[in-house]
């Protein structure tokens, strides 16, 4: 397909998509905050709005299922450490969880009523916000996962992290290799909690970013190839092309269950 700006709005004119149809809505979703020293502040909006284009475009192709592709939504939220660092910035969930209803409120009135998060940052949660919405819109559907999470990064990577590593670096130098000095990467050595508990993740607390790591990665990027981040991507992508393809022939929710 040579021009696929129908299926993402950040290209798209009205001219070019009023007149069609569209099965589902996607959402990248990212954050602004340091990856490492070579990636860009925006990476993980750009590697999840990247993914779901792919998807998008192999949805139509393959199934005949037409999406829209909203522009990715930078906010996302930081850990204790993070904050202070120049140019991150932190959005807290209820910021969040605004821009995502007022989203879903302009989508509903529009008669849209199915619609796929893909979140790009690990510090995102959103499953509070869809069950509350799902009171307010019970006839919209909302699914939500994290790209990187889709299949097992350790069946196609050396050794992946989960910030800036082998995996992001990867798959940016697949999708953008022109945003991506590796020449410039720090290490990623991450310190672990001192705690054996919060190590075993008998509960769970925030990472002090500041004293976890000193480049701000968390995975060693100096193994990142192009090849490797295509061959991710594109499984990833084939992967959320069928779901695409599943949710939006799927009655909601009668034929769900």
């Amino acid at each position: 397909m040579k021009n696929k700006n129908h299926l993402d709005l950040s290209l798209a004119s009205y001219g070019e998509v009023r007149d069609l149809t569209y099965d589902l809505v996607v959402l990248p979703w990212g954050a602004t905050e340091p990856h490492n020293l070579h990636l860009p502040y925006l990476t993980d909006a750009i590697l999840s709005h990247a993914v779901a284009v792919d998807a998008a475009e192999k949805a139509l192709q393959l199934y005949g299922v037409r999406c829209m592709v909203l522009p990715p939504v930078t906010l996302g939220s930081q850990n204790p450490g993070q904050r202070s660092l120049k140019f991150c910035i932190h959005a807290r969930y209820e910021t969040q969880k605004a821009v995502l209803a007022d989203t879903v409120a302009s989508l509903h009135a529009q008669g849209f009523h199915k619609l796929v998060l893909i979140n790009g940052h690990g510090g995102n949660n959103f499953k509070n916000m869809i069950r509350d919405l799902a009171v307010d819109y019970p006839d919209f559907l909302i699914a939500s996962g994290e790209w990187f999470a889709v299949l097992s990064a350790k069946e196609y990577f050396d050794a992946p992290g989960d910030h800036a590593d082998e995996v992001e670096t990867s798959v940016m130098m697949h999708y953008y290799p022109e945003l991506v000095d590796l020449s410039m990467a720090g290490p990623g050595v991450y310190k672990p909690f001192a705690l054996s508990a919060l190590r075993e993740k008998v509960a769970w607390m925030p990472r002090d970013w500041g004293r976890a790591t000193e480049d701000t990665g968390i995975g060693d990027p100096s193994l990142s190839t192009a090849e490797k981040g295509k061959r991710f991507a594109q499984a990833v992508s084939d992967k959320y092309a069928e779901l695409f393809a599943q949710l939006a022939r799927a009655h909601f929710p009668e034929e769900f269950y």
